[in-house]
């Protein structure tokens, strides 16, 4: 409560949003979240001394019966995310349309004049519509499971230029799902994913690889934040605090991944990253061991690569679960396909490279004996497909950890 006020996210199941967040670092200290059932929202604004309150899924819809009246927005998409309270009456807005019109910008994405489809025909998809009538685009098209356009006859719209998902498949923790493949869209300039965890759905990385321009929802969910704030307390916000808290989001809850060739520092220099950054340090080869209750070399010598390669995908897997760490991984991590995914969804992605002839070898069973230029060849493009950058190992592994965490401040929301 602010003031005897209530200023809150109201919804069914919170407890991954980063709202209350957001709208603390825009100044609403004791802004809360309030899950509730259907059944409950009657007594809910009966009793309680609303301020302000955003609305998610599932009561965009349900909310409005309990509402004095409708901002022109709100009334032309059909939902409401956001209430206030003027002269004790009940407003109901919708700032989704202008926290997507920042995001679209934000991409650089191009929809003016252009074919665009939506993904899903839920309450996201109507304010998504109303913002690219706004912003110009030539044609919508919403896809719906069973709709008149439809995934079954999809086909007839491969021709269009931006795709936006406006379902839940792909969110955590259906981290493996993906809505489409984006390869017959030989048109597509761009792809939006109204999703914000993980940071790179399955379709976002599938545009990444095809080089389109894409982004996820995290523009979109502190920009509708900030014009929600901005209705509560009557004020204005310039937009740079929109990309400050994005920055703060995606330093907190993004994880770090080091990739390179055995021995190029990667424990060392990721140890030293989690001291810099207070962030939880993982070490997939350790956690192996941890699991297994072998060492590396006795599992090499018990089923060899191949079994060591079965044990390490579920430890990736499971070490990049969750948000806000360090994963450590092996040097031939990057050689199984299943890694991919799980390793680029929720991190920056960094290939440590050092001199070859002073890799360490030692407790390796690949390193040693083995021709390190050659393998370096044969690994060289799976590290330059994994990673987002490449940072050169310094002798000091202190300096090389704080030339990750700056780039990683400077670069992790995009």
């Amino acid at each position: 409560m602010s003031g005897n006020k209530l200023y809150a996210l109201l919804g069914r199941h919170l407890s991954h949003s980063y709202s209350s967040l957001i709208h603390k670092e825009l100044g609403c200290k004791e802004y809360c979240h309030t899950e509730l059932e259907r059944e409950e929202l009657k007594t809910f604004f009966k009793k309680e001394k609303i301020g302000g309150l955003n609305v998610t899924i599932p009561y965009k819809k349900d909310v409005i019966p309990f509402l004095s009246s409708l901002s022109r927005e709100a009334e032309d998409i059909g939902s409401v995310n956001t209430i206030t309270c003027e002269d004790g009456k009940l407003i109901g807005h919708n700032t989704d349309a202008y926290g997507f019109e920042f995001m679209v910008k934000f991409a650089g994405i191009d929809v003016k004049n252009k074919k665009v489809i939506i993904l899903g025909s839920g309450g996201a998809h109507l304010a998504v519509k109303y913002a690219l009538k706004e912003l110009g685009a030539r044609e919508i098209v919403t896809i719906s499971r069973s709709g008149e356009d439809n995934y079954e006859n999809i086909h007839r719209h491969y021709d269009a230029d931006v795709l936006v998902n406006a379902t839940p498949v792909g969110m955590y923790p259906e981290d493996e799902g993906k809505i489409l493949d984006l390869s017959p869209f030989k048109s597509c300039s761009g792809v939006l994913d109204l999703i914000y965890n993980p940071f790179r759905t399955n379709l976002l990385l599938q545009a990444e690889e095809m080089k389109i321009p894409y982004a996820n929802g995290l523009s979109m969910l502190v920009a509708q934040a900030k014009r929600a704030e901005e209705l509560f307390f009557l004020k204005s916000i310039p937009d740079e605090e929109i990309l400050r808290i994005m920055k703060i989001i995606s330093r907190d809850t993004r994880n770090i991944v080091l990739v390179g060739m055995p021995g190029s520092g990667k424990s060392t220099v990721g140890k030293a990253l989690g001291l810099l950054s207070g962030k939880e340090v993982v070490d997939t080869d350790e956690e192996i061991v941890k699991t297994v209750g072998l060492s590396i070399p006795e599992i090499f010598e018990k089923g060899g690569e191949k079994l060591f390669r079965e044990y390490e995908i579920q430890a990736v897997k499971n070490a990049c679960i969750g948000s806000g760490k360090i994963v450590i991984t092996g040097g031939g991590a990057v050689k199984r396909e299943e890694n991919y995914a799980p390793i680029k969804r929720r991190a920056r992605v960094y290939h440590l490279e050092r001199d070859l002839s002073i890799l360490d070898r030692e407790g390796r069973p690949l390193s040693k004996g083995a021709d390190l230029e050659k393998m370096y060849e044969e690994r060289l493009p799976l590290y330059s497909r994994f990673r987002d950058t490449v940072i050169e190992v310094t002798p000091d592994a202190t300096k090389t950890a704080e030339l990750i965490w700056r780039d990683f401040c400077e670069n992790s929301c995009y």
